[in-house]
């Protein structure tokens, strides 16, 4: 008897050992979570005699990971947060307990960095002839098999996870590298001896919202724009790139700014369905007779600085954003002569609300101070990023900034 009874033990150590090894081979050989979930279903309920199990996961929010011959109902209206949370180690509920948890025995929960991670409850377990539960003598190995394996579905869903961010990562790399595609690069910029152009751009977020554009539209005609859409991120992103392909196809040196801005405020209303909607800036700047032409739609006041005079200008606001209405009532081209030599600076939002010292919005006070000089419009613009701090050193930032800035001499 007593021989019989150590050859069984010496084959249950056996199998515990080619279960762990088996179970760890499985694990590197990368088996799916349903696969392991198979053998350990098998491991507890062909060798161990248990005729039910159930296990709760949190990932994010808690699920049932397996149900094995427990109710269908009953197993849907156990609520980890309220019924498992208090057991911290493993336990045996008594038969007479009313615990809520109808023909639960064992409790066995699987804690990582001291939070829970899962739960598994089991039932229905088979009485050996010398009225021993097989789960209370395998208890521990119960307890390790489990652990091992609840650790390696989260670390499959972790992997996975981690394979979806980087796959997201690169794909708005790639949007950010197309993005920049559509903000002119400054070496493209008009500069000669009529006007010079820098501009400056740095999103929030990988990709962003706004938009500046210059076009040499005729041999002394420059066209220029700055645009915000409003919001940030991707959705801001796609609708801008949809913005610039569509105001680079209508700029013209010949179309009415007013048709302009009609007819881009059609595409806005169509593509951002009155979700969204853009603040938009347009100017015309004709070398020859020095006027400049312009529609502020919405959008923050440029500033032109007049060397000679000292005088400075805001350029306000004349009708709504576009894609704000689904029709403009109300649009008005203003035109202004530029007699002396003048920097005129257009900015996003995400400059002019930066704060100061005392918490205040810094509008257009910085702008004013640096290029209220003989200092080129790059150098001006060069020395008010670096004054503010921007991006690295700027505690206050929190949206896109944009800057088009001209000289027009």
């Amino acid at each position: 008897m007593e021989k019989k009874s150590s050859r069984k033990r010496l084959q249950m150590s056996r199998f515990k050992l080619d279960s762990l090894l088996d179970i760890t081979t499985s694990i590197n050989a990368n088996l799916s979570t349903d696969q392991l979930l198979e053998k350990y279903e098998k491991i507890l309920c062909d060798n161990l005699s248990i005729g039910r199990i159930l296990i709760f996961k949190y990932s994010n929010h808690w699920e049932c990971l397996l149900n094995a011959g427990f109710d269908e109902e009953m197993a849907s209206e156990i609520d980890p947060d309220i019924q498992l949370l208090e057991y911290t180690n493993t336990t045996t509920l008594p038969h007479e307990e009313d615990s809520g948890l109808p023909g639960v025995e064992i409790i066995i929960p699987v804690y990582n960095n001291n939070a829970p991670l899962a739960f598994i409850l089991i039932g229905d377990i088979e009485e050996e002839g010398e009225m021993m539960s097989p789960i209370l003598k395998h208890l521990h190995f119960m307890e390790t098999i489990s652990s091992i394996i609840i650790v390696a579905i989260e670390n499959i869903r972790l992997f996975k996870e981690t394979l979806l961010q980087e796959a997201l990562k690169k794909e708005l790399e790639l949007a950010a590298r197309m993005q920049s595609l559509l903000i002119p690069d400054n070496n493209a910029l008009p500069e000669n001896e009529d006007i010079v152009v820098t501009g400056f751009y740095h999103p929030h977020y990988d990709v962003g919202g706004d938009y500046y554009d210059c076009l040499t539209l005729a041999e002394n005609l420059t066209g220029f724009c700055i645009a915000d859409v409003s919001g940030k991120g991707i959705s801001a992103a796609l609708l801008m790139s949809n913005f610039q392909a569509s105001f680079r196809a209508l700029f013209t040196a010949d179309v009415h700014l007013e048709i302009l801005i009609k007819k881009l405020n059609d595409v806005v209303v169509t593509n951002a369905s009155g979700e969204k909607f853009i603040t938009f800036f347009v100017a015309r700047y004709n070398h020859l007779t020095r006027e400049l032409e312009y529609i502020n739609a919405a959008h923050n006041p440029p500033v032109i600085f007049d060397l000679k005079t000292k005088e400075v200008i805001h350029l306000e606001a004349s009708c709504v954003g576009i894609g704000m209405l689904d029709e403009i009532p109300f649009i008005q081209t203003s035109t202004i002569k530029i007699p002396n030599p003048s920097k005129i600076v257009c900015y996003t939002d995400g400059l002019s609300e930066l704060k100061d010292e005392k918490g205040d919005d810094i509008g257009t006070v910085p702008i004013q101070k640096h290029i209220a000089n003989n200092d080129g419009i790059d150098i001006n613009i060069s020395n008010l990023i670096e004054d503010l701090g921007i991006p690295d050193n700027n505690p206050h930032m929190f949206d896109d900034i944009s800057i088009i800035a001209a000289f027009l001499f």
